[in-house]
């Protein structure tokens, strides 16, 4: 079974996918497309299932495109001798670099400043050399350089804005990194270019049951308000944070509890701080990430208890002081408010334990089957949600009559990865072919992998979609078109926020590229000029109140403040 090359996700896609998924039962639907969610699809379709996947919101629009970027091992569970989640992690780092998805991940180089002499060295480097050999026996290759040491001179001179007296020598290592809304949307591309139905907007309101078991999902269409009903042999609860709320609607409470903890992240111009390198810095509670991102550094996070907001986690002043207080202890120039271009706030699924912190609850997943009918799966990390998805459907396949096939997803490469490698060496013949700059070339096949040339053919077809965007001139004005063609977006905010990060790359947040954004996808999306003005004015009402939580002082006022600008579509 091969892919449809031309598998997209347009409107007329999604309007045909619901109605597809009240026509018959299907073996599974998925209510939640996040990274598990959307991994779960790609997995269930390729075993030969029928699937459907649901979204109350935007694909990818809660945990999973709020991260650190990062596909990695995880460091800090090394320390936590957690051998066996940093051996997995590794194993799926290497999957996605070297055959799943090379155009949306790729190697990211960081320093380790040491601060003490002698012992510091050595237990550093014993613990990178354990993380290159499990990197080395996940039985897939690493895709990225063996960790080295650095001295002082050597460090300085990669990472010139660090402090003289914030180190004494270094240690380089390499992890991954990925653009993951970008990467979640892939997924469930790839999924329907298997024959999965997918549809975003689409709020489950409660569960069909039949006696004790599940046998379907009730359904909103936010984009129409009509109620559908759905069927299926099993359904899988793959909600994240939302996980409880999920659960409620079965009308008991489920096997396990689900805690979110926020973490926030600052973007900042590639100018403020000078360094060919990322940087991994040590906090009292846990370790602070500066990561090289575009023409931009992405420095995070923080690891905070959260019970407000779930949909719009709110980083207050005192996230962003933190933050700035200590990456400022290893700059020599340090940053202040008036260099920090973007926030972002998401919030961790952790296994609620014993623990009253949450950097000590859980990123190991779980899956339950709480009720005939119904899968749940919870926690994890970004870097295995494949491992969270294969295991989720092995669950739900004990439920199904007859004999599934056991996962294949290691195999099998997102839509844009074949050819890659091909379309990268041939950028320059593609630059000519299209007559567009080599650069916008790059950049597209970094976001589109060997799918670019259909974005190229549309700026082909009209010339004034080669140009860059107004308002944000690091993207095409293609891109917002394809978005909303190919890529799911429905609103302004999916295309400024996930399918492209021009609200956290540009000073004013997007609020300038508004207006061109939303005339370019009006007439895809056939909005009224009333709707087109709607969608302007909810996004800037919508930075208007990220701006206002920003300022205030703790979790509930900077929530309260958010709280200020409404969802686009109301989800009751």
């Amino acid at each position: 079974m091969r892919p449809t090359a031309t598998a997209s996700l347009s409107p007329q896609d999604r309007s045909r996918a619901l109605a597809a998924m009240q026509e018959d039962e299907l073996d599974l639907v998925i209510v939640g497309g996040g990274v598990v969610g959307a991994g779960a699809a790609l997995d269930a379709v390729t075993r030969g299932l029928s699937v459907g996947i649901l979204e109350a919101r935007d694909w990818a629009s809660g945990t999973s495109s709020r991260s650190s970027k990062l596909i990695h091992g995880g460091l800090r569970y090394l320390e936590m001798l957690d051998f066996r989640l940093v051996r997995e992690a590794l194993k799926e780092r290497g999957l996605l670099l070297q055959r799943l998805a090379p155009h949306l991940v790729r190697p990211v180089q960081f320093v380790y400043p040491l601060t003490h002499r002698g012992w510091e060295r050595v237990y550093v480097a014993a613990g990178l050399t354990l993380y290159d050999a499990l990197a080395a026996v996940s039985s897939t290759a690493s895709g990225v350089p063996r960790h080295k040491h650095l001295t002082k001179r050597a460090a300085l001179r990669l990472v010139p804005s660090m402090r003289k007296d914030a180190l004494v020598g270094a240690v380089q290592y390499y992890d991954a990194q990925v653009d993951d809304a970008r990467h979640t949307m892939f997924l469930v591309r790839t999924a329907v270019a298997y024959g999965a139905l997918a549809a975003n907007r689409s709020r489950v309101t409660g569960f069909v049951r039949q006696g004790e078991r599940v046998t379907g999902v009730r359904v909103r269409d936010l984009e129409t308000g009509q109620d559908l009903e759905i069927r299926a042999k099993q359904v899988l609860n793959a909600t994240g944070v939302w996980t409880d709320d999920t659960q409620s609607l079965v009308g008991e409470r489920g096997q396990f509890r689900v805690r979110a903890s926020k973490g926030i992240h600052l973007v900042v111009p590639r100018d403020r701080i000078q360094s060919q390198s990322g940087l991994i810095l040590r906090t009292p509670t846990s370790v602070l990430f500066v990561i090289p991102w575009g023409r931009h550094w992405i420095i995070g996070t923080t690891d905070t208890d959260w019970s407000l907001d779930k949909a719009h986690p709110a980083a207050s002043s005192r996230d962003i002081d933190y933050i700035l207080e200590h990456v400022n202890r290893a700059l020599v120039t340090p940053l202040t408010r008036e260099d920090v271009e973007g926030v972002y706030a998401g919030l961790r699924p952790l296994l609620a334990g014993e623990s009253e912190t949450t950097s000590a609850l859980s990123r190991e997943h779980v899956v339950g089957h709480p009720t005939p009918g119904l899968v749940v799966v919870a926690g994890g990390k970004y870097t295995t949600y494949r491992v969270m998805a294969a295991d989720a459907v092995d669950e739900v396949a004990r439920g199904l009559d007859g004999r599934v096939p056991a996962s294949c997803t290691q195999r099998i490469p997102l839509l844009g990865a074949e050819g890659y490698d091909a379309a990268w060496n041939s950028r320059h013949h593609t630059a000519t072919r299209y007559g567009i700059h080599v650069a916008w070339v790059e950049h597209l096949l970094q976001r589109y992998g060997s799918l670019a040339t259909e974005v190229l053919d549309l700026c082909a077809a009209d010339p004034d979609l080669a140009e860059s965007l107004s308002g944000a001139d690091d993207y095409l004005a293609a891109e917002v078109v394809y978005a909303v063609s190919h890529e799911g977006a429905r609103h302004l905010d999916d295309v400024l926020t996930r399918r492209t990060r021009i609200s956290i790359e540009t000073w004013d947040r997007g609020v300038s590229a508004a207006i061109p954004a939303a005339s370019l996808m009006a007439p895809v999306l056939g909005w009224s000029d009333e709707q087109q003005g709607k969608e302007i004015e909810h996004y800037l009402a919508r930075v208007e109140a990220e701006r206002a939580s920003q300022q205030q002082p703790d979790d509930e006022t900077a929530d309260s403040a958010r709280m200020g600008a409404p969802e686009i579509v109301p989800l009751a």
